[in-house]
């Protein structure tokens, strides 16, 4: 990005012209798009701005907590929407099925929150790579490709639809956003979901949630990943004290990236990956066996799915 500040004048003009006086509702989940395209909105509209984060039940651990700690003198409405997420997803396998029904969700919560507030437009934080891999037939995202084809809004807004990750964190650090947003780890729409192979249940969900929060741990502060965490990808049988168990197998991914497209795996040395092996198998019981991922993207994608 060759200037970040002309990026910021044109956005807020552009944000201003499309809410055409009206109130706007936005999809803020904490990460350095949706706080990007916040801090522009309040340039933008000021207080016909309503944030809103959603708790689907599915972020990472303590994440409802910082978010309320960190947004809090935006007057963030926070929806504890985790049983609805948790229902739509009842018996949904297929990646790209749990990704619309995710996506269906966050529009339809938005939705009625439109409604009851008099909002007329919703703002979010898509990216290009966001627009690339659902146009491209690679995933849906749940906010372009997951999202229903019917939907109550005038308009979307999306300001960072031609930016790559790291031209958002230009932006983020012109903006003057905290560090701790402007490096934030990407973290994906439809949360944990993705992380866990198969039918999502609130049991799984809270194994890989603190199967990532371990990753989290060990990896971030050490080796600066663009990416890591752990992730639900089937049954094992494993052995734990004297008994033969039938447990979880958990997958760890730490990867590092330019802009998201493409993807190198971290070499990780041996005791490091030892260490993530026993913190994860000894402090989650229902864990049978830890693997690691050194697949780059391509051909793989980054998550699982």
């Amino acid at each position: 990005m060759k200037d970040p500040m002309r990026f910021i004048e044109e956005s807020v003009r552009e944000i201003e012209r499309e809410a055409a006086g009206g109130k706007v509702v936005m999809a803020l989940s904490g990460g350095v798009d949706s706080s990007v395209c916040a801090a522009l909105a309040m340039r933008a509209i000021g207080k016909r701005l309503i944030p809103i984060y959603i708790d689907t039940g599915l972020m990472r651990k303590g994440e409802t907590e910082r978010i309320r700690e960190i947004f809090g003198d935006l007057d963030l409405l926070v929806i504890d929407a985790q049983e609805e997420f948790f229902t739509a997803l009842k018996g949904v396998v297929d990646p790209e099925r749990k990704r619309k029904v995710i996506g269906e969700r966050f529009i339809r919560i938005f939705e009625r929150e439109a409604r009851r507030t008099g909002a007329r437009h919703l703002l979010q934080g898509t990216i290009y790579p966001d627009r690339i891999e659902s146009e491209g037939g690679i995933k849906s995202h749940h906010n372009v490709g997951g999202m229903p084809l019917s939907i109550e809004f005038e308009r979307i807004i999306e300001p960072l639809r031609d930016l790559y990750k790291d031209e958002v964190r230009e932006v983020a650090g012109a903006l003057k956003l905290p560090p701790e947003i402007q490096h934030r780890m990407p973290f994906p729409g439809p949360g944990l979901a993705v992380r866990v192979l198969g039918e999502v249940t609130k049991e799984k969900i809270e194994i890989v949630r603190e199967a990532n929060a371990i990753v989290e741990e060990e990896l971030v502060e050490r080796f600066h990943p663009w990416q890591c965490f752990a992730a639900l990808i089937g049954l094992g049988t494993g052995v734990k004290g004297d008994n033969r168990i039938h447990g979880w197998i958990v997958a760890v991914r730490a990867v590092h990236s330019r802009d998201g497209m493409t993807a190198d795996p971290l070499v990780l040395p041996a005791e490091t990956l030892k260490r993530l092996a026993s913190r994860i198998a000894s402090e989650i019981p229902e864990v049978a066996r830890v693997v690691y991922d050194i697949t780059p993207k391509p051909p793989a994608t980054i998550e699982y799915e």
